[in-house]
């Protein structure tokens, strides 16, 4: 595999080539970033199949997408015994897993499992899903990362640190966890790129960030915030735009593991997707790989 210098300028999702034989999994595939990059991967002849909590929702994006390339499984990623299930149950070989559900700054919750929210949905319940499919990936990993991760505070993090956190242990602030949740993301990403390079599991791990997308997400998040909402009305870009970094993270030829793409515009807030650097932190390998132990042990998944 070549390696890229970068990614053309103005690369769009006209840009994705034929898709006809690979077959993409996307976690969350029902609305935002997640709908979008499944619109657009089906629209190059990809099989995609999506994730989703609600039956009805999953039913309702596959009709108005394409019901002859794309299909729905339930997945709640918040729950340890729906991730083992669907594991169990989607067998196949497949091209790209693209890790893209996720929740932000919600109020105290712990999952099934008794893991915080945001922690337990976007980043350990994924990792769990990762390593219960990584034999099955026949291409890339793509993580769906965020810009608030460079607000994340945790440089010194012990393991019982990292553990805690996982745990919801100790004071609790919505966006510091979130942000710690999406810098995870990253970490989790890097880690896995140095071990596939070491055990010769022949994936790419990259990641991507949407810039700011006009999602449900943010929406959400938002909403009882006036400053925020009009924020979002003044400078987000639409999810269908938000969606490319992740196309290109995941169909782009020749993306050397632990890239990150993001928009090319001002504070990489919107744009086209280009080739970026996450903060420093992102690339530290202690953390990386004490948060990669503290995740197997809370989740029971070893991947090997």
């Amino acid at each position: 595999m070549s390696v890229v210098a970068s990614v053309p300028r103005g690369w769009d999702a006209k840009d994705i080539g034929d898709l006809t034989g690979q077959h993409f999994l996307i976690t969350g595939g029902t609305s935002g970033i997640g709908k979008e990059t499944a619109r657009e991967l089906a629209r190059a002849g990809a099989h995609v199949t999506i994730t989703a909590r609600n039956p009805i929702k999953g039913a309702n994006t596959v009709a108005e997408i394409a019901k002859d390339r794309v299909d729905f499984k339930i997945l709640d990623l918040a729950d340890l015994s729906s991730v083992r299930a669907f594991a169990k149950d989607f067998t196949a070989p497949f091209d790209v897993l693209i890790l893209n559900a996720g929740v932000m700054a919600t109020p105290f919750t712990l999952t099934k499992d008794n893991f915080e929210m945001q922690m337990g949905t976007n980043h350990l319940g994924h990792f769990a899903l990762a390593g219960l499919l990584h034999k099955q990936v026949k291409n890339r990993v793509v993580a769906v990362s965020s810009q608030m991760h460079r607000t994340a505070r945790i440089s010194n993090a012990t393991i019982d640190d990292l553990r805690d956190k996982a745990k919801g242990i100790g004071a609790y602030n919505a966006w510091s966890t979130y942000a710690v949740s999406k810098l995870a993301n990253l970490l989790f990403i890097h880690e896995l790129e140095r071990r596939q390079l070491r055990k010769n599991w022949n994936i790419a791990a990259v990641a991507a960030h949407p810039g700011y997308a006009d999602t449900n997400l943010v929406a959400g998040a938002t909403v009882q915030d006036r400053a925020g909402a009009f924020a979002n009305a003044l400078f987000a870009q639409s999810a269908q735009r938000g969606a490319l970094p992740t196309l290109c993270a995941a169909t782009y030829p020749g993306l050397i593991g632990a890239s990150y793409i993001g928009p090319d515009g001002f504070l990489e807030m919107r744009g086209f997707p280009k080739l970026t650097r996450a903060a420093a932190i992102a690339y530290d390998q202690r953390l990386a790989a004490d948060l990669w132990r503290v995740s197997e042990e809370l989740t029971g998944v070893t991947w090997g």
